[in-house]
């Protein structure tokens, strides 16, 4: 047992991609995951949609394990576990949502108490989880969304309302990825969480493999680049030419977040108003 600095070299991402069908998650995960390694061999597909992994086989030779009802736990892990040992670097889960789906089957046709039968099926869900958290590998699992509602009261009845979309998963899967990317069915994307800081704020964009290597980036970096002294500090904010490189500074130097926060709102709103900085949220080259 030893204490040691902490750093993110060589950190391993975990992104939820969420939407509805049709709206392109498997198709943009695809790009993320290249983007992360750069080598579609390196690039596997758990695909539990029916073989839809495969019509994207035009974008290069990325690797498919296809998997069949039921849907449990362990079929996902069996699967991680092959595609750790063949030395794949990044995996997309496709989908994240059939494995839900089957407890929520097998819980509602278990007899005796429901509380107590959720006992015998956390611990299964828990271990995918744990395996999804603890791979070598990075991750993208994609979950399907669907409309949700709440019940409301009017004129003396209760009345079904929407409130939104809502991933078919269990509840507080998001706290266990670093980046929950939100698809809508133009194939646009927002992230509701992330914790890398790339991505906060930015107009609704489209992912591309630029987008993944954004990610690897930030995985890869273990020191921070910038030790400016408060004096040049501004000067090291305004020479910031991407939203990337903002993000960066800000999140290296908590120190003089408050110090400089309205420098950094500043040029933050001059690079998303700048003429090469594109309504998709990536810059022109």
């Amino acid at each position: 047992m030893q204490l040691r600095v902490s750093k993110r070299s060589q950190a391993r991402i975990r992104i939820a991609m969420q939407g509805p069908s049709g709206s392109g998650k498997t198709y943009s995960s695809l790009l993320l995951a290249y983007g992360l390694v750069g080598d579609w061999s390196k690039v596997a597909v758990i695909d539990t949609e029916n073989q839809s992994a495969d019509l994207y086989a035009h974008l290069g030779g990325y690797n498919v394990i296809s998997l069949g009802a039921p849907y449990t736990p362990e079929k996902y892990l069996e699967a991680i576990q092959l595609c750790e040992s063949a030395g794949m670097e990044a995996i997309v889960i496709d989908s994240l949502s059939h494995e839900w789906e089957t407890l929520l089957d097998i819980h509602s046709n278990m007899p005796g108490n429901s509380f107590t039968n959720w006992g015998k099926i956390t611990p299964r869900h828990n271990y995918l989880i744990n395996k999804i958290l603890s791979s070598t590998a990075h991750i993208i699992a994609t979950v399907r969304s669907k409309q949700d509602y709440v019940l409301t009261e009017k004129n003396g009845k209760q009345v079904p309302e929407k409130v939104g979309m809502k991933g078919v998963q269990r509840d507080g899967l998001e706290y266990d990825f670093t980046i929950v990317f939100d698809v809508n069915i133009k194939h646009f994307v927002s992230a509701s969480k992330d914790r890398t800081g790339m991505f906060v704020g930015l107009p609704d964009f489209r992912i591309t493999p630029e987008t993944g290597e954004m990610i690897r980036d930030w995985c890869l970096l273990s020191e921070p680049e910038l030790h400016e002294e408060p004096r040049d500090f501004v000067e090291a904010i305004n020479s910031c030419q991407s939203l990337d490189q903002l993000y960066r500074l800000y999140n290296e130097n908590p120190n003089l977040q408050q110090l400089y926060k309205e420098e950094f709102v500043a040029k933050k709103s001059k690079l998303l108003t700048t003429p090469n900085f594109m309504s998709n949220g990536t810059h022109a080259h």
